[in-house]
């Protein structure tokens, strides 16, 4: 019986990715995909990718699927192969370990911890200032060779392929020489938040073809009240009415910004309405990447890095398989042969984003989110004004309102929560004091 349904899920897999695969095949091969409008390219590169993605989502639906119908993993599922499916499908209820009765916090003197603030602090902000930088540099500058030979590199997948290779490296590399708790979530569910972050990344470089940099920026500033909307419909959370105050705050910063600055890269209409589709489309998949990994911290009580690991994992596989079948990396690897400089921009931006992700989790681990949102607001406000300098960007008075109305609103937030925190914290401490009375 066993060996039967192990075959049979192999003939899922088989033939549900080879179907795929000749249905990308065909598609890559019509003329709308060979040569699509200029206008319009984003909608067919992104239907594109999502295409190669889905050589993987349908086998893995389909072998989802056929596990929950006959019930495979209780009444089979033994020996090397069994081991791999429950690694991916199943649940795996374990005791949550008991932490120890001191923690590092605790054994840190107050100086000591300063200077770990200021590390920290110091290493998110250099990390993602020089990769929001290179970011811009990479998808809106020309390369030029010793012909003379000049180009625009393209392919937003790519990069972001180089980026989440070396960081499923690095906490790779972590996980093996640090003890880490035991791993409680199936795999499979990693692949959700893994597909919506490498989308959202893919737009935020493809975003740059079509929006200037500040612009994007502020985008991602603002994704507040998206993730607010994701938050209320998946979770149900409820929230203050000083969120709903600051979000709208906001939105209005962002709409003074865009009317001062215009977009720099506007040739027409088309071209700011599919910025703007891009940009939106990132702060839904970004919000929902949120989210989702907060539901599985919640409920599984994951290290970071190890979620850094398996969500970075499943997204080279994604992105290494629908590259393969467009023929991305060879494309790539000829504009690195004839733009060399390109090679080392791409490695840094990599070793950047890499480096800012481990400063994240140990920042948040240690400090909390509040140190982190506020590490992070900073860096969005220099980001931008690094931008300006660098690339010139003209921003007038109205804009620089607008960017302080968003910033304020984040920063009024942030304070917003901490006091609201306190304040229940108290409220609690007295209630126990009066039961203790009692």
């Amino acid at each position: 019986m066993a060996k039967n349904a192990e075959l049979f899920i192999c003939l899922i897999v088989v033939i549900s990715s080879l179907l795929v695969y000749i249905l990308n095949v065909w598609l890559l091969n019509t003329d709308l995909v060979q040569n699509p409008p200029e206008d319009y390219s984003w909608i067919i590169h992104g239907f594109r990718n999502i295409l190669g993605y889905a050589t993987l989502f349908l086998p893995g639906y389909l072998v989802y699927k056929y596990l929950s119908k006959t019930n495979y993993l209780n009444k089979s599922g033994r020996g090397v192969f069994g081991g791999i499916i429950r690694t991916l499908y199943a649940e795996n209820e374990l005791i949550p370990e008991t932490q120890a009765s001191q923690t590092a916090a605790e054994l840190r003197t107050p100086l000591q911890t300063a200077v770990l603030l200021i590390c920290y602090f110091g290493g998110l902000q250099i990390s993602y200032l020089s990769w929001a930088l290179l970011q811009e540099k990479v998808m809106t500058q020309k390369y030029e060779n010793a012909e003379g030979e000049v180009e625009y590199f393209k392919d937003s997948q790519f990069l972001v392929f180089v980026n989440r290779i070396l960081a499923f490296v690095m906490a790779s590399i972590i996980l093996f020489c640090t003890r880490q708790p035991r791993h409680k979530c199936p795999l499979y569910k990693y692949v959700f938040c893994s597909f919506s972050n490498i989308m959202s990344s893919w737009c935020q470089y493809e975003a740059l073809k079509y929006v200037a940099f500040p612009h994007q920026v502020l985008a991602k500033a603002s994704k507040t009240i998206p993730v607010m909307i994701m938050g209320k419909v998946m979770s149900k959370t409820k929230y203050e009415y000083y969120e709903y105050v600051t979000a709208g705050i906001l939105s209005i910063g962002m709409l003074f910004f865009m009317l001062d600055t215009g977009n720099d890269k506007a040739k027409s209409t088309v071209t700011t309405f599919s910025g703007v589709i891009i940009l939106c489309s990132y702060i839904i998949f970004d919000s929902f990447t949120s989210n989702w990994q907060g539901s599985l911290f919640k409920r599984y009580e994951m290290k970071p890095i190890q979620m850094m690991c398996f969500v970075n994992c499943y997204s080279c596989i994604f992105t290494a398989v629908s590259l393969l079948q467009q023929g991305g990396f060879f494309t790539s690897l000829n504009f690195i042969i004839k733009y060399p400089n390109f090679l080392v921009d791409a490695l840094l931006l990599s070793v950047c984003s890499a480096a800012g992700q481990l400063f994240i989790f140990k920042t948040v681990a240690t400090f909390g989110p509040l140190v982190f949102v506020i590490i992070s607001t900073i860096r969005q406000g220099f980001s931008v004004l690094l931008s300006c300098l660098v690339y010139h960007h003209e921003v007038h008075a109205l804009g620089i309102f607008g960017i302080s109305l968003v910033f304020l609103s984040i920063l009024l937030r942030i304070y917003c929560d901490y006091r609201i925190k306190s304040l229940k914290k108290q409220h609690a401490g007295i209630v126990k004091n009066q039961i203790n009375l009692k």
